[in-house]
């Protein structure tokens, strides 16, 4: 077979060392360094990576009990989350400070997301159908085009493979929440079948204490604001003698979600992905990998039960891929990129379509002990022209367990067809662009993992929306700052990960507003997770500090910090009956990432899994 050759060339690519890409905080030390794809868009393993990569695993989402992606995510070195009131409720995601639609997400290697918001609805991805997460922080547009100035975002779907096998869980707990689901899974030694369904329902409480005309959710509905959500994964592949290998996945999601709004206040959303993957390796150093997919993004909005509005997208997406092995320790990939969104809507639109072409190019080698990547691509928006983004990264050895890196990135990002024609838009608006720079030190010693890296990055007209004028519109200059610090360890049967973030986002342009903090961004974030096996028990606890942020450009509408602590329980009833609890909000702290949107007070939740 002729891909190992090729896959030895990428995979053995000398680099830091396990603990330093974790900022990989989730991965237990002494566990096999997992593969990544998403940060040079070649495989690696999570050392070698010269990028800030944060990775979250099937076992992970388990032991952390997790009720959602956004639990997941929250405390994740450089990204603050915001919630509009609890589970189903729109949750942005602020990536190293940038803004909510600065993050490029893909699902299982194809692009998602609302190409109206231009965000993820990350509030509806079903965590019990995940089988890991990738999280690269800093800019990626040299490789993936518009959209990636904070960083990407991907999520893979279970896979299968080996022997057959079938599981599934059930749960229930406070807010009258219950969940359910099941996978199963096929595939022997060289195929792989995943089968998923998941269902999930709350009545959930109050998400919006809003003032009438002046803030927030614009009204006042004082109501339990519920939510309910359907979803089912199908994911199959082989990989045939001759070395060429076929993958293709589907993704359906359903839910409807109450909310406090004052034009509607329901809403009916589906999203869909579909893709399929081709690989083939005509010779030994040459491996050529086809992507193509499909993404829906569907919202039906009512009030009181009457109809109000519809938001639909459609996003297709094809990538070609070659990644040539021109000499050891030496990988050259170019590749090209098509996407065409389109949108169908109750609101009219002056545009409502639109494509994007790209070329990129990237080298990674070592020489000597210095470890290169240098990437440039060149995008063809069809609305803003051709835009060149490039990156350059170097990595080191100081010592055998030590390892500094710097890199350089510049990014862009197309303004949204909101920000540009929805009422309260722009269509003057001016695409982003960005630069950053980083510097990451980080190593293995003793069982420690550790990484710390500083960054900075200007991103100039940047597009801000500002609630107080109902208006988006370019600020002229920006500037993020921040240090990130991880570090993870097992001592006996303890293991510890910490997470802590400082960050500093600050609009620069000249005016009133110079000098204040971008919205919604906490500027200090701490994470720590402790857990303890006690042969068939185990217990663990989430300690979540997150400072202060503002809700508004102007820092008029501060919101103050908080501090969580859940803590988890699992006793393993038998080789396959597992049950876990754990309780949220233990203290019942009272507190909110956006303004006058509450958040879920202590709360006790209980499951039981079937694992053979």
């Amino acid at each position: 077979m002729n891909k190992p050759f090729l896959l030895s060339a990428i995979v053995m690519l000398p680099g830091s060392h396990a603990a330093f890409a974790a900022d990989s905080n989730f991965v237990a030390v002494g566990e096999f360094e997992p593969m990544v794809v998403t940060a040079s868009r070649t495989a690696e393993t999570a050392d070698e990576a010269l990028t800030s990569v944060t990775i979250v695993t099937r076992n992970d989402i388990e032991r952390l009990q997790a009720y959602s992606v956004q639990d997941l995510l929250r405390g994740v070195p450089g990204i603050s989350i915001a919630n509009n009131g609890g589970s189903g409720k729109n949750t942005s995601l602020f990536l190293r400070g940038t803004e909510a639609d600065h993050v490029l997400v893909l699902i299982d290697g194809v692009k998602v997301g609302s190409a109206t918001s231009g965000t993820t609805a990350f509030q509806h991805i079903p965590v019990d159908q995940v089988e890991r997460i990738e999280i690269v922080r800093g800019p990626r547009s040299s490789l993936y085009g518009s959209e990636a100035i904070g960083g990407v975002i991907q999520i893979f779907t279970r896979k299968g493979g080996g022997a057959p096998k079938s599981s599934f869980s059930i749960g229930a707990g406070s807010y009258n929440s219950s969940n359910a689901s099941i996978a199963v899974s096929d595939g022997g030694d060289q195929g792989w079948f995943s089968a998923n369904a998941s269902f999930a329902n709350t009545d959930g409480f109050n998400s919006c204490n809003g003032k009438p005309g002046v803030a927030g959710c614009f009204t006042t509905e004082p109501d339990k604001d519920g939510y309910n959500t359907l979803s089912g994964s199908l994911r199959a592949g082989y990989r045939f003698e001759n070395g060429f290998e076929i993958d293709a996945h589907a993704l359906h999601i359903d839910s409807d979600t109450d909310y406090d709004g004052s034009s509607s206040n329901q809403a009916e959303a589906v999203q869909k992905v579909l893709g399929a993957s081709f690989r083939y390796s005509p010779v030994p150093i040459w491996q050529v990998t086809l992507n193509a997919g499909w993404s829906l993004d569907d919202s039906r909005n009512f009030k009181e039960g009457f109809f109000d509005s519809r938001f639909e997208t459609e996003r297709d997406t094809v990538s070609l891929q070659n990644d040539i092995a021109v000499a050891k320790d030496h990988l050259l990939t170019l590749g090209a990129d098509y996407q065409d969104d389109r949108i169908d809507s109750t609101t009219a639109y002056a545009i409502t379509s639109r494509n994007n072409k790209g070329l990129f190019f990237q080298y990674q080698g070592m020489v000597g002990a210095h470890k290169l990547q240098v990437s440039l691509r060149e995008d063809d928006n069809e609305q803003f022209d051709k835009r060149t983004t490039g990156g350059l990264a170097w990595g080191y050895p100081l010592t055998g367990d030590l390892w500094l890196t710097a890199s350089y990135g510049t990014a862009f990002k197309a303004p949204t067809f909101n920000e540009l024609y929805y009422p309260g838009g722009n269509p003057d608006l001016k695409p982003e662009q960005s630069r950053s720079f980083e510097l990451g030190l980080g190593g293995e010693r003793g069982g420690v993992d550790w990484s710390l890296n500083v960054y900075e990055s200007h991103v100039d007209e940047l597009i801000a929306y500002d609630a107080a004028v109902f208006s988006s519109d370019n600020v002229e200059e920006t500037r993020i700052r921040g240090i990130e610090f991880g570090l993870s360890a097992r001592v006996s049967d303890w293991m510890f990960v910490t997470n802590l973030t400082f960050l500093e986002p600050e609009n620069l342009s000249e005016g009133d507003e110079e000098g204040n903090i971008l919205a919604r961004r906490a500027e200090q974030s701490l994470r720590l997770d402790v857990d303890r096996s006690f042969g068939r028990s185990s217990i663990g606890g989430t300690l979540l500090v997150e400072g202060r942020r503002y809700d508004d450009l102007a820092n008029i509408r501060r919101i103050d910090g908080y501090t969580t602590l859940d803590l988890r329980f699992e006793y393993r009833i038998s080789d396959v009956w597992l049950l876990q609890a754990r309780i949220e909000n233990l203290f019942d702290e009272a507190y909110e990432t956006a303004a006058f949107y509450n958040q879920p007070k202590r709360s006790l939740f209980a499951t039981v899994r079937y694992q053979p």
